[in-house]
């Protein structure tokens, strides 16, 4: 059996993390549940390793910011006397 815990909102992912998180049984946030060890839990476990924490394993959470496009302001609103 491998112990799971959920560690990281699924909200702003797409939806097949949020139907992988339900996928694997779990409801709440923070919620510690044991899986079977097979090779599609193992998976699932992989392809959601941002979001969720396995025992015996370090778990780091994603940094968004390093992944934010940084754009230049729009010069209209400035036109405009803002």
């Amino acid at each position: 059996m491998i112990r799971a815990t959920w560690r990281k909102s699924a909200i702003g992912y797409a939806e097949e993390i949020r139907a992988g998180v339900q996928a694997l049984g779990f409801r709440k946030l923070n919620q510690t549940r044991e899986l079977p060890d097979n090779e599609s839990v193992r998976g699932a476990l992989k392809k959601l390793n941002f979001l969720i924490s396995v025992e015996g394993e370090t778990w780091k959470p994603p940094v968004r910011a390093r992944y934010k496009i940084w754009r230049k302001r729009s010069n209209k609103k400035h036109a405009r006397g803002h």
